[in-house]
């Protein structure tokens, strides 16, 4: 059952015209940024609050995300959120509008990875991805536009985002990691379908695919790392050790490094400044991942 917004809707109505003041690319714009708390997420809002943004640092982990507030700044505010539970993603917007009195971007970037042979890998992990990236980021989508079409009756002449953070593998399938790869492909459609209902409201979906953030948590965490899971899963010919995984991969980039936190904040804020383009996959990949 949805979570009624009403309250929540006329907040935001009633403070269109009164954003934050400050000075950078995207300042005055209200952003959530789910899953912040750390790897991508904290790297590229760190880059959006250094372009005048006012962040919420969306997590699981709050005492994380409180602390990447504070050393962010004034600007930031840490809210506790399980993307894959609506009451919790409900009540993240309204905290978000009762604090900071709107809404202009949401980027849904929570996600998690389980990989593994088909025969293998568990329905409990293909279900647990699924839920946090494809259900996740719907319910993100659902109750920003909430909020997003409430203000856009306030005044029609903003403009709103909604960016998924979705991946190179949502352009093109992954060896042993299906469920991943699923959830993201199955991201890109309801990107398209929701830039499709929602551009008459002026809120534009976009999506941006990376390439592989090797230095960050997903990839080099220790245990559950995918360098750990890839070796693990035999997914890399001829591996030995997690460095031999790492190596592998940085040669498919054409660019010879994996991706950063600040080039893909570049991608969101395109996606934000432009006012002419919606329901797009743009991959920021080093060029290991072309557009046909």
């Amino acid at each position: 059952m949805s979570v009624d917004m009403t309250k929540w809707c006329e907040i935001a109505k009633a403070n269109m015209g009164k954003r934050p003041a400050g000075t950078g690319r995207l300042v005055g714009k209200i952003c959530i940024v789910t899953g912040a708390a750390q790897g991508f997420g904290k790297g590229i809002a760190e880059e959006l609050y250094k372009e005048g943004a006012t962040i919420v640092i969306a997590d699981m982990n709050e005492p994380l995300a409180k602390q990447v507030a504070q050393e962010m700044g004034e600007r930031a505010v840490a809210i506790a959120v399980n993307v894959s539970d609506e009451e919790s993603v409900a009540n993240m917007v309204a905290q978000t509008v009762e604090r900071f009195g709107g809404l202009d971007v949401m980027l849904s970037n929570a996600g998690v990875v389980r990989s593994g042979p088909i025969a293998q890998l568990e329905k409990k992990d293909f279900d647990f991805v699924t839920s946090v990236n494809y259900t996740g980021f719907f319910l993100c989508a659902k109750y920003a536009a909430i909020i997003m079409e409430a203000q856009h009756e306030a005044d029609p002449e903003a403009w709103f985002d909604i960016v998924e953070l979705n991946s190179k593998s949502g352009l093109e399938g992954s060896n042993k990691n299906f469920a991943y790869a699923g959830s993201k492909f199955g991201g890109i459609g309801l990107t398209q379908s929701f830039a499709l209902e929602l551009c008459a409201y002026n809120i534009k979906v976009n999506a941006v695919c990376p390439g592989n953030y090797l230095d960050g948590p997903l990839w080099s965490d220790p245990v559950r790392g995918l360098f750990v899971q890839y070796l693990q899963a035999g997914k890399v010919p001829g591996a030995k050790t997690v460095d031999d995984v790492r190596r592998y991969y940085e040669a498919k980039v054409p660019m010879n490094r994996g991706c950063l936190p600040s080039d893909v904040a570049k991608a969101v804020m395109y996606c934000v400044e432009q006012k002419y383009e919606t329901g797009q996959a743009i991959p920021v990949t080093g060029g290991q991942v072309m557009l046909n």
